[in-house]
C-alpha cells in the first residue's frame, strides 16, 4: 500500500480504539500481536494486510476500519419526527479540555471522571501522549487516568494534532513553570475569523514569558527573573485567556490577583481542580480571582467535570425545532438562566425540577422539560455577552429557535467575525436569514423546513443548527463532512436517535 493510505489507515484505526477506550496493548492482545506492531501500524509505519484490516475492524466492531480509507463521515437525517423521552447532558467538553492542560501542572496521577469522548479531547490526548504523558482510559472507557512524565519531551510533539485544536494555546501557562524555553505549534480550531492570542500573552508575560512567532510557531522563552508585582487586568474577559492566567498562576510561588476575569462555566470548573489541587483560589463566580500559588504540586487526585450548558442548549433547541416534548437531565442551570429568560419571553413552555449537585459538588444541576410551544420573536435582539450574561456559544441556537417563532429577530453575534454568516445555511433549508453584516443577521419566522444536501459549517455550533433544521424538515437531507461536530459532541446522532431522531452515520467509500 502507499505510504498516505498506510497513515490514513493508521488513523482510522487509532480513532476506532480510542472511541472504543482500548489501549494498544489491548488491541494487541485482541488481534494476538505486540503493542510495539499496534503503534507501528497507527503511525502508518508498517505494511498491513487487508486480512489485518479486516481483524481490526472485527476486534474494534467498527465501520470506521474498512477495506481503504474511508473519507469523511456524512450524515443522513429523516426529518420531521418528534422527539419524546429523556435524555442526559454530557460533561462540558470546554471544562474537559481545560482539565486536561491543567494536568500539567500535577507531577502526580490525576482522574478526570466522565470525559466527554470528543475529537477534542482526543486531539489533546495524541499531544500529550507524544510529549511522554501517559494516559488510559479507564472504569470501562468512562473515565481517564493521567500520569506525566518526570520531564516533557517537546521534541516529539505531535504537531498535527495540536494544529487541529485551539486548546493547545491552554499549554503555555503550565508549561512555563517546568521549562524555560520549548516550542508549540500555532492554535487551530474552528473557522471563525482571525483570533489573536494577545491577550494571553498581555497576561503571561507578567510571569517571564515572552513569545516569538515564526513559521507557524510560537517560540517561548521565561524569564525566571519576571513574575506579577500588582494585579493582572486582562485585555479580553475571554475564557482561555482567563484559564491560561489561572495556570500560570497556579504555580507561581506568591498570591496573583486575576481583574476583568471570565466567570464562565469552565473557567468555574478549573477553579474547582485548583483546588482540588490545593491551590487556594478566592471569588471563582465573580470576575476577580485571587490565586495562592503551590510551586510544587505533586498529588494523586480524582474529579469529576461537571455537565456542558452548550449542549444542554443543543437539546433544548432540538425540542424546540422539532416541536417535541423532551426531558434533558443534568442541565447545569447557573449557566443557563439568561437563555432560558430570553425563551420564556418568547413564549416556551417548560418545567424544571428542584436544583440537585453534580457530581463535582459545586454546580447547580435541574432536569428540564420542554413542552411544545407557540413561540413569538423577542422584542430585543438576541446579543451575547461575558457571564452570566446570554453565553457566546448559545447565540446561533437562537436562529434556528427564531426561525420557527413567529416575527422578526435580530441576532448581533459581536464576538467572532465568520460565525454569522455560517448561519445563513439555514436558508438552504427553507429559512428565511438576511445577512445585515458581518455580526448581524435578521430572522423571519415561522419557517416551513424543507430537506437538503449540504456541506457541514466549518464551526462548530452553526454546524449543529444546521443539524436540528434538518430534523425538523420533512424529508431525507445529507450533511456531509461533520467531523467539526464530533470535535465537540460525543455520539450526537446516536444519543438524539434514542429520543426519536432518525440520523444514519456513513462514510464514502
Amino acid at each position: 500500500m502507499a505510504d498516505d493510505y498506510l497513515v490514513r489507515i493508521g488513523k482510522l484505526i487509532r480513532d476506532a480504539r480510542q472511541h472504543r477506550g482500548w489501549t494498544q496493548t489491548q488491541l494487541a492482545e485482541a488481534l494476538g500481536t505486540s503493542q510495539s506492531a499496534v503503534n507501528r501500524i497507527e503511525r502508518g509505519n508498517q505494511n498491513i494486510s487487508l486480512e489485518m484490516i479486516a481483524r481490526i475492524g472485527e476486534a474494534l466492531d467498527s465501520e470506521i476500519v474498512s477495506l481503504g480509507y474511508a473519507g469523511p463521515m456524512h450524515l443522513r437525517v429523516v426529518g420531521g419526527r418528534r422527539l419524546s423521552g429523556s435524555i442526559d447532558v454530557k460533561t462540558s467538553k470546554n471544562a474537559c479540555v481545560a482539565l486536561l492542560c491543567g494536568s500539567l501542572l500535577n507531577k502526580g496521577r490525576t482522574v478526570l471522571r466522565r470525559v466527554a469522548r470528543i475529537e477534542e479531547v482526543y486531539r489533546l490526548l495524541e499531544v500529550l501522549g507524544s510529549i511522554g504523558v501517559r494516559t488510559r482510559w479507564i472504569n470501562d472507557g468512562r473515565d481517564l487516568e493521567i500520569v506525566p512524565p518526570a520531564g516533557f519531551d517537546m521534541d516529539s510533539m505531535d504537531v498535527e494534532a495540536a494544529r487541529r485544536t485551539r486548546s493547545i494555546i491552554m499549554f503555555l501557562g503550565p508549561l512555563l513553570h517546568r521549562m524555560d524555553n520549548f516550542r508549540l505549534p500555532y492554535a487551530g480550531g474552528c473557522d471563525l475569523g482571525t483570533r489573536t492570542i494577545e491577550p494571553h500573552m498581555i497576561a503571561l508575560r507578567r510571569f517571564g514569558l515572552d513569545i516569538t512567532a515564526t513559521e507557524g510557531i510560537y517560540h517561548a522563552v521565561v524569564d525566571r527573573s519576571v513574575s506579577p508585582s500588582r494585579p493582572i487586568v486582562l485585555t479580553e474577559r475571554g475564557d482561555t485567556v482567563t484559564e491560561n492566567a489561572l495556570l500560570a498562576a497556579a504555580r507561581y510561588d506568591g498570591v496573583t490577583v486575576i481583574r476583568n476575569a471570565s466567570s464562565n462555566y469552565m473557567v468555574q470548573d478549573l477553579c474547582f481542580f485548583l483546588e482540588v489541587l490545593g491551590v487556594k483560589v478566592e471569588g471563582v463566580g465573580t470576575t476577580t480571582l485571587t490565586v495562592h500559588g503551590v510551586p510544587n504540586i505533586d498529588v494523586d487526585v480524582d474529579y469529576s467535570p461537571s455537565e456542558d450548558p452548550v449542549e444542554a442548549m443543543s437539546l433544548l433547541a432540538a425540542a424546540v425545532v422539532t416541536e417535541s416534548e423532551l426531558t434533558i437531565r443534568r442541565v447545569p442551570i447557573e449557566f443557563l438562566e439568561i437563555e432560558l429568560s430570553v425563551l420564556e419571553e418568547m413564549g416556551l413552555d417548560h418545567d424544571r425540577t428542584a436544583e440537585y449537585a453534580a457530581d463535582n459538588g459545586r454546580t447547580r444541576l435541574v432536569d428540564l422539560t420542554v413542552h411544545p410551544s407557540k413561540l413569538e420573536a423577542p422584542i430585543d435582539k438576541i446579543h451575547p455577552m461575558p457571564f452570566p450574561g446570554l453565553n457566546i456559544d448559545n447565540v446561533p441556537f437562537f436562529a434556528a429557535i427564531a426561525a420557527v417563532a413567529q416575527g422578526q429577530t435580530l441576532i448581533h453575534d459581536w464576538v467572532y467575525d465568520n460565525r454569522a454568516i455560517y448561519l445563513t445555511d439555514l436558508n438552504r433549508l427553507g429559512g428565511r436569514l438576511q445577512l445585515l453584516d458581518p455580526h448581524r443577521v435578521l430572522v423571519e419566522g415561522p419557517t416551513r423546513w424543507r430537506a437538503a444536501e449540504m456541506m457541514c459549517p466549518p464551526a462548530l455550533r452553526p454546524a449543529v443548527v444546521v443539524l436540528l433544521a434538518m430534523m425538523a424538515a420533512e424529508g431525507t437531507s445529507v450533511l456531509r463532512n461533520v467531523y467539526v461536530i464530533n470535535r465537540g459532541y460525543e455520539d450526537l446522532a446516536e444519543r438524539l436517535n434514542s429520543v426519536g431522531a432518525q440520523i444514519e452515520i456513513f462514510r464514502d467509500i
